[in-house]
């Protein structure tokens, strides 16, 4: 990558409102490795069961978060867009993703490493305590939108 493209994927990355406010400096270092990419309507950004590596900024489009039931049909626990985040599955070293995410119109997000957060995380423990303070309440919409759309399937 260029060092005019690599300046525009950290410039999304210290620009999307789920980073905004967080130490430029700590920005930075966890945008390391990170990559822009664009996904067409209908396009898997990830895929159930798959090795969880990177965690979304999503800048443009709308994805669904889904799950499937055995047997069933897709089902969309919840979309995400514009200054909305996606992946929680790198969490845990070696984890893998527990949802699809599918593209539902034309979606620009950028990648970042889990590697990365990871180590960022042990390198700066207070910026990443900073960071997962900002991801806990994801996490628990995530789960909380999960619990009603089973209770919806069996009827609870």
């Amino acid at each position: 990558m260029n060092s005019h493209a690599n300046r525009e994927v950290k410039d999304h990355v210290s620009e999307h409102p789920f980073l905004k406010g967080l130490d430029a400096s700590f920005v930075r270092l966890v945008s390391e490795g990170s990559n822009d990419r664009t996904y067409e309507t209908g396009d898997l950004l990830v895929h159930e069961g798959d090795p969880a590596h990177e965690f979304f900024l999503v800048h443009q489009g709308k994805v669904a978060i889904e799950i499937v039931e055995a047997g069933g049909p897709h089902l969309t626990i919840q979309t995400v867009g514009p200054g909305e985040v996606l992946g929680w599955s790198w969490l845990a070293p070696e984890g893998r993703w527990h949802f699809d995410a599918r593209a539902l119109k034309r979606t620009r997000v950028t990648s970042l490493s889990a590697e990365v957060l990871r180590r960022s995380f042990e390198e700066r423990p207070a910026d990443g305590c900073a960071f997962l303070l900002r991801f806990v309440p994801v996490l628990a919409e995530r789960l909380e939108n999960t619990r009603v759309q089973l209770m919806d399937i069996h009827g609870a």
